[in-house]
């Protein structure tokens, strides 16, 4: 993905020229950035006061705006597993990847239409973005937590024999069931302690029954036997069992309870494939309605904010650069050297500053007005 810088400057004799002198600098031999003209319509300009307390509000809705573009695309990473590619396939803006949206930039009249004031598109923005942003909420909470219950049947079902769930490596037929007297225990025995166990097992405790025991699943560092004693002993075989590293761990064969497991994970499983795909097809649409209204955020920002600089009639030039990366310092230079002459307060400023009594809404200050975009909206480490 990519940075942009969104500037603007006030027309000279055309706003061609604005944008050729521009150009020249930062393009020509130097290759200090990549430009694309910035195409905004003819907005409604309002009174200064109302353009000046719209320039407020425009800071505060990019910043809201952004954040929702990257929960969005951040969820849809969620969702994918972080698989790059996939992710990356599907975070678009109408179709078309964002580097390219950006650059080829063109005002939508269906959604925004310019026969509205500046104010009312940003209104207009703002509640979309909300429902957005709450339709999220909503839909992320149901999926995680069907993704939630499942991860945790599954972890029951994955790990050391000491902690996980014993139901799917046992059958009715290991047991002893329903006998007044007989009980039937599974014990965790170390791989080292095999021989150990088939020893002494039966002399552990009075009252276990002989060659009861059967080694019913392994994993890499233990193995799980059961054994059939008299109800009466349990107490003491298990004492005796964990003096020898023996582990008897608490279980009851129970076919309704198991039964019911493996449905809830069955549902789970099921829920959890159907909702996968109308979700990722509902963050796709809005990931590109939100990240389409972030951009007329932008475009409404350098609007307001050139009327403010540079007066009316309104006449300036907004234009896009990509930077080179080795050379963002060389480009700052040069459009600094380019628009020096633009800073009204006296003070020449060429680096990043917040000036106290300056109403910009913006904390980084230039003699000309400038916004960054950045499409770089997942970090892929």
């Amino acid at each position: 993905m990519a940075e942009f810088w969104l500037i603007s400057a006030p027309g000279e004799k055309t706003c061609q020229q604005t944008w050729d002198r521009m150009n020249a600098a930062t393009t020509h031999a130097n290759n200090l950035s990549t430009n694309n003209k910035f195409t905004i319509p003819d907005l409604k300009v309002g009174t200064l006061d109302v353009l000046v307390g719209l320039s407020d509000e425009l800071g505060k809705l990019d910043s809201f705006v952004e954040s929702v573009v990257k929960k969005v695309a951040h969820y849809m990473a969620d969702v994918l597993e972080d698989s790059r590619d996939k992710v990356l396939e599907n975070l678009l803006a109408n179709g078309i990847d964002l580097v390219t949206y950006v650059t080829r930039f063109q005002w939508d009249m269906a959604k925004y239409p310019i026969k509205q004031s500046p104010k009312n598109i940003s209104e207009i923005i703002s509640k979309q973005v909300t429902q957005i942003d709450n339709d999220l909420k909503a839909r992320a909470s149901a999926y995680n937590n069907i993704k939630g219950n499942l991860q945790s049947l599954e972890r029951k079902n994955a790990g050391s024999l000491l902690t996980r769930s014993l139901a799917d490596l046992v059958k009715k037929e290991d047991f002893v069931l329903d006998s007044e007297y007989l009980t039937t225990l599974l014990v965790v025995v170390p791989k080292t302690g095999y021989a150990d166990w088939e020893k002494s097992y039966e002399t552990l405790s009075e009252m276990v029954v002989p060659r009861s025991s059967t080694l019913l699943f392994e994993d890499q560092d233990s193995g799980l036997f059961n054994v059939t004693l008299f109800q009466k002993a349990i107490d003491d075989f298990r004492l005796k069992a964990r003096e020898n590293k023996f582990i008897v761990r608490d279980f009851q064969y129970n076919e309704d309870e198991l039964k019911a497991d493996k449905e809830e994970m069955t549902r789970l499983s099921s829920d959890k494939k159907k909702q996968f795909g109308p979700l990722v097809r509902w963050l796709k649409v809005n990931f590109s309605e939100t990240f389409i209204a972030w951009i007329h955020i932008k475009a409404l920002r350098v609007f307001t904010e050139s009327v403010l600089r540079y007066g009316l009639p309104v006449n300036f030039q907004a234009m896009l650069l990509q930077p080179n990366k080795k050379n963002t310092k060389k480009l700052r230079e040069a459009l600094h050297e380019l628009y020096k002459h633009l800073d009204s307060s006296g003070v020449i400023i060429d680096a990043p500053m917040d000036i106290p009594g300056l109403n910009l809404s913006q904390q980084e200050y230039y003699p000309y007005v400038y916004y960054k975009i950045d499409c770089s909206l997942i970090d892929f480490k």
